[in-house]
């Protein structure tokens, strides 16, 4: 699950916390190159206010348009309101069943999308996703149509989101997350490009007289050696640790922990020969294994020609997300959730 779904349920929670009627219509079914996956989400205030977003812009002016009248028309949400009004109770709604209505969204050939719209009646589980995920937990929401009862779940790695025309289980991870070691220019850099494609940004580097330049608001700056600090943070797979001080004091204690670490992308900076010459300590020192060393992306970064600051962040964030990307992409799908 995208982070950016995750701010559409914290956006809801607040909507409905401040007493405004909203549906959260979710994605079940695209076209192979839509620009939104199954599973992603968009809300709809009563006022038209919405977040997030189901289809790259195609569909979302009648989407927003139809749903703003049903909650306008709609009782108060509530739980009692809901047992015995069916405007209330989760429905589909499809956009490209025709040629003709696929012509009008502008929808590609064979483009067909189908959507679950909710009414959101109770908030408890919007708070519970949101704190799970914040923990860095995975969770696995189930929605019964017929009735609109939510479940939640602890979910499995590898398990995708699954929709059988009366069940809609959707997954919702944990915020992508960066670790930097070395707070230099370049850290700097890397860290405005990833905070710029949602990432929580953490920096760790023990020289005072690197990290007190690293003012970026949102930027987390961890103090400690970098081995500890990695051990401390106990990476996920969606925990990416690009090593930036050029000082293999500092990195190598880095890296000897996240290569071992369960962490999607493990890079670090330096030319060919210093990657062979970082590889060699590694493996003798600290007995990292083959399998661990060839997780390491070094030189970091996409070949881009980069040579400046900012273009070496846009080559090492580029490389983070296509890694990110692939995480996503090479879990098993379930018929009907093929990801995009």
């Amino acid at each position: 699950m995208d982070s950016l779904d995750l701010r559409v349920l914290a956006d809801v929670l607040a909507w409905r916390r401040a007493g405004h009627s909203v549906t959260l219509v979710t994605v079940v079914e695209t076209w192979g190159s839509a620009p939104r996956p199954p599973g992603a989400l968009l809300a709809v205030r009563d006022d038209g206010l919405v977040s997030g977003s189901v289809s790259g812009g195609c569909i979302e002016d009648d989407l927003i348009a139809r749903t703003r009248a049903a909650l306008q028309s709609a009782p108060a949400l509530d739980a009692a309101a809901q047992t015995s009004n069916a405007s209330l109770l989760p429905s589909m709604i499809s956009y490209g069943v025709t040629k003709d209505e696929a012509a009008r969204f502008g929808l590609p050939c064979g483009g067909t999308l189908r959507l679950v719209q909710e009414p959101v009646v109770h908030t408890q589980w919007l708070e519970d996703v949101l704190q799970r995920t914040a923990a860095h937990r995975l969770v696995a929401r189930t929605l019964t149509l017929s009735s609109g009862a939510v479940a939640l779940a602890d979910a499995a790695r590898g398990q995708t989101m699954f929709f059988d025309g009366t069940t809609l289980t959707t997954l919702f991870g944990p915020k992508w997350r960066l670790l930097l070691i070395g707070a230099g220019q370049l850290s700097h850099a890397v860290a405005q490009m990833a905070q710029m494609l949602d990432f929580e940004v953490l920096v760790c580097d023990p020289r005072e007289e690197y990290a007190a330049n690293m003012g970026i608001a949102g930027v987390q700056h961890i103090k400690g050696m970098p081995d500890d600090v990695v051990r401390e943070l106990m990476p996920d797979a969606h925990t990416a640790i690009v090593a930036l001080t050029h000082d293999p004091k500092l990195d190598d204690m880095a890296l000897l922990e996240a290569l071992k670490s369960a962490a999607f992308y493990v890079g670090a900076l330096g030319s060919k020969r210093n990657q062979a010459a970082r590889k060699k300590r590694l493996a003798e020192h600290f007995d990292l294994s083959t399998e661990e060393l060839d997780r390491l992306h070094g030189p970091v970064g996409l070949q881009i020609c980069a040579k400046t600051p900012a273009e070496i962040a846009v080559s090492i964030a580029a490389e983070m997300v296509q890694a990110k990307n692939a995480v996503l992409t090479s879990v098993p799908t379930q018929p009907g959730c093929e990801l995009a």
